[in-house]
């Protein structure tokens, strides 16, 4: 699958969506700052900034606390600017009070602020026209473009399948309807029953030919649905169901709109929009600061596995990233081997392949310090679900459900399960469901404030335990 297919702005939402935030903030500055210029005889004077900068936070806070910046890929463009008209309004409103009411004099003149509502408001709607023609263009072009997999073939399938069909400016491409029930739907809405039914569905994905999964099923096939959401779980594709009548364990649920028919995402990452941004800003941040500290301590630490055993300073080993990408997490060797393949055996306690030394960094977590490049790099997040060995997924994906939901953050050198004890050699089942609970747990709640919880508990109770062998 090519890029063009795949959609040129596929892994950089989150940079468009901060982007859009920024715009937005600078039309009503330059909005301002060109109405005081043009109507105002003494020009911008430093309480007109104050002005300005109140308007931005409660702008900023509409927009954020209803979600402005997330996707309008399956919104009409009307939605959009409604939304924005409104808030940008509110905010007018408010700063216009503000400025009458409490200030001894008003700082804005009656031409200045006429100018200012007007030019902000026609720009604000104005650039969103030009994009959404921009991009609708793209995705009828087949540029930017997601593929969609309709589980169903019932009276709710057909409506999607008739709604993305018609609207190529959303960028969906059906794949296919997938169902056991080979029935051919409406007449005129063209249902391409795919052979297979849904387990043809499930190879599909698992092989990365779909993007999106839109579950249709009626209420009289809820065994399938309950199968189909279980099998789902084991991917990295984007899930929604159509329409919201089971309750299940969600991951970061969230309602998406096509065209007005509603559906909801039951497996997605909290990694969207501002998250991530302040989730890379977080690594980068913390993880420069922390390799300068650590970079002496390092090279000693480089030293010594070099005048003990034979063998390579590092140890990169495969594992899964965000949505299941292949990564190598670096390590200092610890180890008389360097186990990479399609088995790799967890350390046991007494193991004979630790070396002397490798022992000492094992036991106080000191062979995981490498892991700060690959925060830095961006392949890995300093808090975050423990990434295992490729071998270990294959083999607990399936044992274990939900395990591969795990992937729907970056992964952590600390997590919310290493901190609660859950770290080291999983020998029985039982240990490595608590790890992904605790893990999935964290996804689900995750925030800034509880990764400097989990951070202050690590220096505590994170680096020496006695699991760590």
């Amino acid at each position: 699958m090519n890029l063009k297919e795949r959609g040129i702005l596929h892994t950089n939402s989150s940079a468009i969506s901060l982007a859009h935030r920024l715009l937005d903030l600078a039309v009503i500055t330059l909005s301002a700052y060109v109405a005081g210029t043009w109507a105002s005889e003494t020009g911008m004077r430093p309480e007109h900034w104050v002005v300005i900068f109140l308007s931005l936070l409660i702008f900023h806070f509409l927009t954020e606390l209803n979600h402005v910046y997330g996707s309008w890929r399956g919104e009409r463009i009307t939605d959009e600017l409604l939304k924005i008209a409104t808030y940008w309004v509110l905010t007018f409103a408010t700063v216009f009070m503000v400025d009458y009411f409490f200030f001894d004099q008003s700082y804005l003149s009656p031409g200045v602020m006429q100018g200012w509502l007007g030019l902000t408001l026609g720009t604000l709607c104005g650039y969103r026209v030009l994009l959404r023609s921009i991009m609708h263009s793209l995705r009828k072009a087949g540029i930017n473009t997601r593929n969609v997999a309709i589980a169903g073939n019932g009276m709710v399938a057909q409506r999607l399948a008739h709604t993305i069909s018609t609207a190529p400016w959303m960028g969906l491409r059906i794949a296919g309807f997938y169902s056991d029930n080979q029935d051919t739907g409406e007449e005129g809405v063209p249902s391409p029953v795919l052979n297979g039914g849904l387990d043809r569905l499930m190879q599909d994905v698992r092989s990365g030919q779909v993007d999106k999964v839109y579950i249709t099923l009626g209420m009289a096939d809820q065994s399938k649905i309950n199968w189909l959401v279980q099998e789902l779980s084991d991917t990295t594709a984007s899930v929604y169901i159509i329409p919201d009548i089971f309750m299940f364990h969600l991951l970061h649920a969230r309602s998406e709109s096509l065209d007005g028919l509603p559906s909801i995402s039951i497996f997605d990452t909290p990694m969207d929009g501002a998250s991530h941004i302040v989730k890379r800003i977080e690594d980068i941040v913390l993880s420069s600061i922390i390799l300068a500290m650590i970079s002496l301590p390092m090279l000693a630490i480089a030293i010594g596995i070099k005048i003990t055993s034979p063998g390579p300073i590092f140890f990169k080993q495969k594992r899964y990233g965000m949505d299941g990408k292949p990564i190598e997490v670096w390590k200092f060797r610890s180890m008389k081997v360097m186990e990479n393949g399609a088995k790799v055996t967890q350390a046991t306690k007494n193991d004979t392949r630790i070396t002397p030394f490798g022992a000492f960094l094992r036991r106080t977590s000191l062979d995981e310090l490498p892991q700060f490049i690959n925060v830095l790099r961006g392949e890995m997040s300093i808090v975050g679900p423990r990434p295992h060995a490729v071998a270990h997924n294959e083999q607990y994906r399936k044992l274990v459900q939900g395990y591969m939901l795990r992937h729907k953050m970056k992964p952590g050198i600390t997590g919310w399960a290493q901190v609660n004890g859950w770290r080291g050699e999983t020998d029985t089942l039982d240990k490595m469901q608590k790890r992904v609970e605790f893990d999935l747990d964290y996804i689900h709640h995750w925030s800034f404030w509880w990764d400097v919880k989990i951070i202050f508990l690590t220096l505590f109770k994170g680096f020496i335990n006695k699991n760590a062998y």
